[in-house]
C-alpha cells in the first residue's frame, strides 16, 4: 500500500500536492483529513491543513501488472535467443513430427499392408520362395499366390487358406478408406475346388435320391455352400439348406421324391 502525508495551506491544497508527487488522479486515490487548517487572526493560531492519500488498490495491481509486463519484454531483450526461443523450438518439432506421422498413415496403402501380411505368414511356415499378385475390381481384391510349397498354405480342403482369406480381409480393411472383400487363390486352387464342389453335389444329390434319406456335409465357408446350393439349383427332386452355427455351418440334401 503506498501512501503519503501531505500539509497545505487548507486541505484542497495538501491534495493537490499529494497528487502532483504521486502522480495520481483524485478517483485514483483515497483521502484521509488529519487536520483542517486554520488562518488565524493577524498571524496568530495559523495552522496547516494536514492529509494522508493513499493510492487506491486496484490501481497498485495494475501498475504491478506493467512493471512485470515491461520486465518480461526487458528480459526477452537481455535474454540470448536459445534460451528465449528454446521451448518454442521444442514445442514446434512436436508438432512437426505428429504432422509427420499422421501423413505417413494417410500414405498407408492397404493392398501392400494386406501383401505384407501374407508374406509374414509364409515366412512362419517356412515359404521363402511366395509370389503375390493382386487384381481389384470395385469393391474385390483378389490376390494370387504361387509358390513350391502351395499345399501348406491350401491346408486340409482349403481350411488353411480360407483362414489365411479371413485374416488378411482383416488387415486390409484396418487402413482401407471403405469396406473391401478378399479372395485369395493359390495355384487356381479355387477353381479347382469349384469344379470338386460341383461333382460332389451331384454326387450327393443322386445318394439323397437313390436312398430316401437326407445327406449332411461337412462344415464349410459359406462361399462353398453358395456354389453346391447353386449347382442343384435347377434340380427339383431334391432341397438344399444350411445348418449349424459358423463357423461349423454345413450343408443339408434331402429327397423331395
Amino acid at each position: 500500500m503506498k501512501q503519503i502525508t501531505q500539509i497545505g495551506a487548507n486541505v484542497q491544497e495538501a491534495i493537490s500536492l499529494a497528487l502532483q508527487q504521486l502522480g495520481k488522479t483524485r478517483e485514483q486515490v483515497d483521502v484521509e483529513v488529519l487536520q483542517e487548517g486554520k488562518k488565524g487572526f493577524l498571524g496568530f493560531g495559523a495552522r496547516p491543513a494536514e492529509v494522508r492519500v493513499t493510492i487506491k488498490e486496484e490501481v497498485q495491481e495494475v501498475e504491478q501488472v506493467v512493471v512485470e509486463e515491461e520486465q518480461i519484454q526487458e528480459s526477452l531483450v537481455e535474454a540470448p535467443a536459445e534460451e528465449v526461443f528454446g521451448e518454442q523450438v521444442q514445442t514446434d518439432n512436436a508438432i512437426e513430427e505428429l504432422i509427420q506421422a499422421a501423413e505417413e498413415q494417410l500414405d498407408v496403402n492397404p493392398i501392400q499392408e494386406a501383401k505384407a501380411y501374407i508374406e509374414s505368414v509364409a515366412e512362419s511356415m517356412g515359404i521363402n520362395d511366395l509370389h503375390i499378385a493382386h487384381e481389384t475390381e470395385g469393391k474385390y481384391t483378389t490376390f494370387k499366390l504361387e509358390s513350391e510349397k502351395a499345399a501348406l498354405l491350401i491346408g486340409k480342403r482349403g481350411q488353411t487358406l480360407n483362414a489365411l482369406q479371413q485374416l488378411t480381409q482383416l488387415v486390409l480393411n484396418k487402413s482401407a478408406k471403405s469396406f473391401m472383400l478378399v479372395k485369395i487363390d493359390v495355384e487356381d486352387y479355387r477353381e479347382r475346388r469349384r469344379i470338386a464342389l460341383e461333382q460332389l453335389a451331384e454326387r450327393m444329390a443322386d445318394k439323397a435320391i437313390r436312398t430316401g434319406k437326407k445327406v449332411v456335409l461337412e462344415p464349410m465357408p459359406s462361399y462353398e455352400r453358395k456354389i453346391i446350393h447353386h449347382a442343384l439349383t435347377n434340380r427339383l427332386d431334391i432341397e438344399t439348406y444350411s445348418e449349424g452355427v459358423e463357423p461349423n455351418r454345413y450343408l443339408v440334401i434331402e429327397s423331395l421324391v
